[in-house]
């Protein structure tokens, strides 16, 4: 994962720490010694996060989290206040100036990774959701307060098969959210999807039941893909802990829990889910007709030339990778002859369905015109994007077709993908390499997926 981290302190020794920890994680790195500087540094170049230092001469962290998140052009950006100020009453003060988290001196570098890349992953999806709405016209989808988001009165689900341990968390948070318990576990990503939750808390002590798989679980199914997920783990759970953010965890807290700090980490991911949920709202609501294909409800080639532009020069300025994949559904045109085109609509739309269910959520699925579509990938490389397009290969090869009718239609689809390897790729190069290696699948017997260099 790639992003833009912003370290804020007036040691040098502390700065270059944090540096070479996250260096060595492939981050890009800024420093700034001063509050002052780091204001002008967000003001002027694209930050993903902030680590910054409570106590410094002049201006101290509090004001300088106050400041960014009062600033409309940088109240999106995540902040994590690094102290050596272990009491309640300083994390509240942090979480009054906007603090989306803390981290205690001396940093531990599992929790720093954690918090680091779950709100690098939020924003990174919320900044899709903005690009696309500038992307469509619509400035309002855009421009979504952050701090008009209310982070109180959340639905919370929490799994934990001992009793006392879950009402313990209850009366934690029963106050400020609506706190619902399961304490038996079978069914557990089966209650997460029915009900309409914002963030799941999920102990890793779990009687019978591995904590991990109900959480993959929850991440491969639609209605929760997005939903932020919690751990409660102990001290001897670091391992499983670095395999959960794998998965996609958001984040975890450690036994014993402390009030205040799981207070704060649960309303920086009611915060961050309601804030993309309300990006897609707003886009939703207001996207044109003129960018949506009426068949399938995915953008169409309007839609996806400007976005692509907009997507590459966005990869390019920031120096990261994103991919392109076009898929092709093999001999679609024996489909309209034989079954009718009424029959091959309603196989465009099942497909439609099942690329959107397999494709990740910051991915930007279109339809370029007939049995001819193509997702966008920012910030993704070759192994991420070959995984996905394998993934939707096999969605529609392994199951086949009904459309309504009882005499199903075998179905697979052939797939090329590009990724932008050179800093003069233009949005036509890029699509000509793509349906180069689109061609390459065809003609070595289609249902696969192949990849084309520059």
């Amino acid at each position: 994962m790639t992003a833009r981290v912003l370290i804020v302190d007036d040691i040098l020794t502390n700065v270059r720490l944090l540096e070479a920890r996250l260096s060595a994680e492939y981050f890009e790195v800024v420093t700034a010694s001063s509050g002052a500087e780091a204001l002008a540094i967000c003001a002027r170049e694209i930050i993903d996060i902030v680590l910054l230092d409570v106590m410094m001469p002049g201006m101290d962290g509090y004001e300088v989290c106050t400041r960014l998140k009062a600033d409309p052009n940088t109240s999106h950006i995540p902040v994590v206040m690094v102290t050596a100020l272990d009491q309640p009453s300083y994390r509240l003060r942090g979480l009054e100036a906007g603090a989306d988290d803390f981290l205690t001196k001396p940093v531990d570098d599992v929790q720093l990774m954690a918090r680091v890349k779950s709100l690098v992953r939020l924003k990174a999806l919320t900044d899709e959701l903005r690009a696309r709405a500038a992307a469509a016209g619509e400035a309002s989808a855009g421009s979504v307060a952050m701090e008009a988001i209310v982070d109180t009165d959340g639905r919370i689900l929490v799994i934990d098969s001992d009793i006392r341990a879950a009402d313990r968390i209850n009366g934690f948070l029963g106050a400020q959210h609506k706190v619902e318990l399961l304490i038996n576990p079978d069914n557990a990503a089966q209650v997460a999807s029915e009900g309409d939750y914002e963030l799941v808390l999920i102990s890793m002590a779990l009687e019978a039941h591995d904590p991990l798989r109900i959480a993959s679980q929850m991440r491969s199914a639609d209605p929760t893909r997005t939903l932020p997920l919690i751990l409660i783990a102990d001290e001897g759970d670091r391992a499983r802990v670095v395999r959960g953010l794998e998965i996609g965890i958001n984040d975890f807290i450690t036994r014993p829990i402390e009030r205040n700090e799981l207070r704060a980490r649960v309303r920086t991911q009611i915060r961050r889910f309601r804030y993309a949920k309300e990006l897609r709202r707003s886009l939703t609501d207001t996207m044109a007709l003129a960018v949506t294909d009426q068949l399938t409800g995915l953008y169409n080639r309007r839609y996806f030339e400007r976005h692509l532009a907009a997507m590459l020069g966005r990869a390019r300025d920031q120096a990261r990778e994103m991919a392109m994949m076009i898929i092709d559904l093999d001999h679609f045109k024996q489909v309209n002859d034989s079954r009718g085109h009424v029959f091959g609509d309603q196989v465009l739309k099942e497909f439609a369905d099942r690329l959107r269910r397999n494709i990740r959520g910051v991915d930007l699925p279109c339809r370029l015109g007939g049995e001819e579509f193509v997702v966008l990938m920012p910030d993704t490389d070759l192994g991420q994007a070959q995984g996905v397009a394998e993934r939707v290969r096999c969605a529609v090869a392994e199951r086949p077709f009904y459309a309504g009718e009882s005499q199903p239609q075998q179905i697979t689809v052939s797939v090329g993908i590009a990724i932008n390897e050179q800093a003069t790729d233009s949005p036509d190069d890029l699509l000509k390499r793509a349906d180069i290696a689109l061609y390459r699948a065809k003609r070595e017997g289609r249902n696969r997926v192949v990849h084309d260099a520059a």
